[in-house]
């Protein structure tokens, strides 16, 4: 993934911000919101965009765009860098290969402790009851 190739290929749109702000939030556009085609994209794989695809559906629309929204401070310019980056992030995320994991056995020495220490426990639980009158 080349992300030069991806931010350009990014849509910004700025639009106003929801909530409570006085007369400012009324004529100023600060929300920024990000769409990013998938399957158009020409700096993704196939593989790649298969893979976006299967790990981020819960975010894409019907039609595969990607969609973020960025209204964490008062400046279309902050946002628009702080949506870019969390958008990156989040393909680098999905991006992300999991290592496979590798069935291991105990050794012999783990097991015999753990049985030790199993037996220690029993005794010292075994001599907490009351001696049988018998």
């Amino acid at each position: 993934m080349d992300d030069r190739r991806v931010v350009q290929e990014l849509g910004f749109k700025a639009v106003r911000s929801s909530g409570a702000g006085g007369q400012h939030v009324n004529k100023v556009a600060t929300k920024i919101e990000f769409s990013f085609d998938v399957d158009a994209s020409n700096a993704l794989s196939p593989h790649e965009k298969a893979r976006i695809r299967r790990k981020l559906k819960h975010r894409l629309t019907n039609e595969n765009i990607l969609r973020l929204q960025c209204d964490e401070t008062r400046s279309q310019h902050k946002n628009r860098e702080l949506g870019a980056k969390r958008f990156l992030e989040l393909l680098e995320h999905a991006l992300q290969v999991k290592k496979k994991r590798r069935k291991t056995k105990p050794s012999r020495s783990s097991i015999e402790k753990r049985l030790k220490v199993k037996k220690k426990n029993a005794q010292k639980k075994a001599h907490r009851q009351k001696p049988s009158l018998d």
